[in-house]
């Protein structure tokens, strides 16, 4: 009995030990922590992560969902940087791509293709949303999502969420995998499948989508994906535009990979830019936000990182004007480019408050888009059973 009860011990330990630092608001008892040290078990991170993956149609019906991916990143994006965990700190966001259902991919994988594993880099995220493009095709929604959950590392933490949204237009079993098995795999790993149908929200019942998402615990959704989202000019789009501009002389490129991130970053903007102007805007608050860090290119994120030193880096991976510059002139520098920064940002969110503002003032009906409404109406609604928060 005793032995029994050492055991039951160690495991209750264990328990508090992994849920303590989870999003959930847990106090540790005094105890507990001195006991937890006699039995020097390692302390899990605090840092929460909610991954996405996004399983996208990319055959030919599908342009305008491809679209509304493309310019609706930033209002989820921009929409998930105000979240909170219970425990008052702040989420981080992964996001995974695959496309399915598309003639140039390999029928022996199922017509089914990773485009992004999971991924914080937001410029690489949109670069990867603005490569796809739509052919005809078998589209497999149970191939897809049983391959989502083989090949991406999902974490395995309880308290963290985990995502999958699906969207397309044919019928939910089609495929010799069948979506019940995918979706009993999905379960298992404590993995929801949210699914939305472009179309009818009548044939999206009558074709399985809705089972889809009721087996995990998902949402069933239904959007008019060829919908034209109407956006409203305002006064402060052109400033907001001009600030980005200035936001990106701030950055400092360094190492292997800095003069081709830096490429990429200029090249989203002029994607979005491109779409649409609003679409720029959007982009630009983002890059206000906190979960827009590049860390493994710009000094100006790396040096805000405990694991980075700027002593440790090496002349030839530093930028030409910085190379001839001391160490302690080139963290002046950094420094200098990091105040900069914050002033440009603040002045964006400023901004795009008048802006938002603005837009309530003069809307008359409800022009926003199709796969962003769904998509953040299910993510608020799962992540409330995880004890985040909005503010």
């Amino acid at each position: 009995m005793k032995k029994f009860n050492k055991i039951s011990t160690t495991a209750f330990l264990f328990l508090t030990l992994t849920t303590a630092f989870a999003c959930n608001e847990k106090k540790q008892d005094n105890t507990v922590t001195l006991l937890s040290h006699s039995l020097q078990a390692t302390e899990p991170s605090r840092d929460n992560t909610v991954q996405i993956a996004l399983l996208l149609d990319t055959s030919n019906s599908m342009d305008g969902l491809i679209n509304q991916a493309k310019s609706q990143l930033w209002d989820i994006v921009n929409e998930f940087s105000s979240a909170k965990c219970g425990n008052g700190t702040r989420p981080n966001l992964q996001i995974a791509l695959y496309q399915y259902g598309n003639d140039n991919l390999s029928s022996s994988e199922g017509y089914v293709q990773q485009v992004l594993d999971f991924s914080s880099d937001l410029d690489e995220i949109s670069e990867k949303l603005f490569s796809l493009t739509t052919n005809g095709g078998e589209e497999y929604c149970g191939k897809v999502i049983q391959t989502s959950l083989q090949q991406l590392p999902w974490k395995n933490n309880p308290d963290h969420l985990r995502l999958i949204f699906i969207a397309g237009n044919e019928p939910f079993d089609q495929g010799r995998y069948h979506y019940r098995t995918a979706l009993g795999n999905a379960k298992e790993k404590d993995v929801v499948v949210n699914t939305i149908f472009c179309g009818n929200y009548e044939q999206g019942i009558h074709t399985f989508w809705k089972n889809g998402a009721t087996m995990t615990g998902g949402e069933y959704m239904a959007i008019d994906h060829n919908k034209e989202v109407v956006h409203i000019d305002t006064p402060y789009d052109e400033i907001i535009i001009e600030l980005n501009s200035k936001l990106n002389t701030t950055y400092i490129s360094y190492g292997a990979l800095g003069q081709q991130k830096m490429s990429s970053q200029k090249e989203q903007d002029y994607n979005a830019y491109e779409m649409e102007e609003a679409v720029a805007v959007k982009r630009a608050v983002s890059k206000s936000s906190r979960l827009y860090n590049n860390k493994n290119w710009d000094l100006v994120d790396a040096y805000d990182d405990d694991a980075f030193n700027i002593e440790d880096l090496e002349t030839k991976d530093l930028p030409k004007e910085l190379q001839q510059k001391s160490k302690t002139e080139i963290k002046a520098y950094v420094m200098a480019k990091k105040e900069e920064r914050e002033k440009i940002q603040q002045q964006i969110l400023d901004y795009n408050t008048k802006r938002t503002a603005y837009i309530a003032k003069h809307q008359t009906e409800n022009n926003t888009g199709e796969l962003e409404n769904v998509m953040i109406q299910a993510l608020k609604k799962q992540a409330a059973s995880k004890n985040y928060s909005w503010e």
